[in-house]
């Protein structure tokens, strides 16, 4: 059996889905064939050139006959956020499966319905939450699982970039309600969210502040400053359901910091710690043995940390941003063949959604929020 593919878009996550589909049954091999059927972008001539590039048969202007046409069968959307609803509700009303980069839409309520939607169709959906599908950190998820720390009582995330440090920079979609939805929330903080949560379980309440830094920011044809409309920081105390207590902070804003995305796990035997910018290492400090002998051990991904193995067959040469779409889109594809539901499908997704739209609405309001 091949699959078909729809591509939406050509940034950054679009070149990263396509080469995620080019090279996800080289890699796992066990994963059914792809065809790169259609690439959607604007204007046409930018389609053109990207299908030529990224080696899809196809190219389009019109993201409504991708959706519909016959020789596809997944659809990728990897668009601003403001068009993935629409698309996605498209595209599954079209008998599509479909991968949606994060976050699913602008508000909860676009979630709901495209979960709603997802369910009552039928189809496999997957949202693009990548680094949860880290060797070392789903190694992390096996030690919690396997009474490595102990119990587990406390957690810090912390996930920091500076793409909108310079108060200088200029204006862009990515500062409109309307256009981005929430800011380093959406682009950052839910991916902290699926972490803590793949870790310590459901959060079962919050409260939380945010701020914008820089309130205006230079319109890009000169005519003065636009209003940037969401938060540049985003801070959170969590309570889980298993009874973890914790905090969660993240900043689009925060000089120096690239892609800082990381926890430090408590408990009762031990710890944990993890920074994705040194995404092949994983730190363990355990409670055992000699005092004078005790220290933090540095575990260095290798074939024995699970997919690590078919990218490479020795530990240290290191993966990637771009494996671990490649390992999404194996892991999707796999499921549309199985009948299973890869994670996060639009439901899973959904709990990710609820909580930074939850500590939006406690920064707002000034309360407590129940995610029970």
């Amino acid at each position: 059996m091949t699959l078909g593919i729809g591509l939406i878009g050509t940034g950054f996550m679009g070149k990263a889905h396509a080469l995620a589909w080019r090279n996800a049954r080289a890699v796992l091999g066990t994963v059914p064939d792809v065809r790169l059927e259609l690439l959607c972008d604007t204007p046409a001539d930018k389609a053109a050139s990207f299908a030529n590039q990224f080696g899809f048969a196809r190219s389009t202007d019109d993201w409504k006959a991708l959706v519909t046409d016959p020789k596809v069968d997944i659809v990728s959307i990897t668009t601003p956020n403001r068009f993935h609803k629409e698309m996605a509700l498209a595209a599954l009303a079209a008998g599509k499966h479909v991968w949606c980069e994060k976050p699913m839409g602008l508000t909860l309520a676009d979630g709901e319905e495209m979960a709603a939607a997802a369910a009552a169709s039928g189809k496999t959906t997957m949202v693009g939450y990548n680094y949860i599908r880290n060797p070392a950190f789903r190694h992390a998820q096996k030690l919690v699982e396997a009474g490595r720390i102990g119990r587990l009582v406390h957690v810090r995330g912390i996930v920091d970039e500076d793409y909108q440090a310079d108060p200088d920079l200029a204006w862009t979609w990515r500062a409109r309600l309307d256009e981005a939805g929430l800011g380093t929330l959406g682009d950052l903080g839910c991916h902290l969210v699926s972490m803590l949560m793949g870790l310590c379980g459901p959060i079962e309440s919050l409260v939380a502040d945010m701020q914008t830094v820089h309130t205006t920011r230079p319109l890009p044809d000169g005519s003065g400053r636009g209003a940037v409309e969401n938060e540049d920081t985003a801070t959170a105390l969590l309570r889980f359901a298993s009874g973890v207590h914790g905090s969660l902070s993240t900043s689009r804003s925060a000089w120096g910091r690239k892609n800082r995305l990381g926890f430090e796990l408590h408990g009762t035997k031990g710890m944990l710690v993890f920074d994705q910018e040194r995404m092949n290492e994983l730190q363990l400090y355990v409670n055992e043995g000699p005092k004078a002998e005790q220290g933090f051990r540095t575990i260095l991904s290798g074939p024995e940390h699970g997919v690590y193995g078919a990218f490479c067959p020795a530990p240290g040469h290191q993966v990637g941003f771009n494996d671990l779409k490649v390992i999404e889109a194996a892991e999707l594809l796999t499921a549309i063949t199985t009948g299973t539901r890869p994670h996060p499908d639009f439901a899973a997704a959904l709990e990710f959604e609820k909580v930074i739209h939850g500590i939006a609405e406690s920064a707002r309001t000034g309360r407590r929020i129940s995610l029970a």
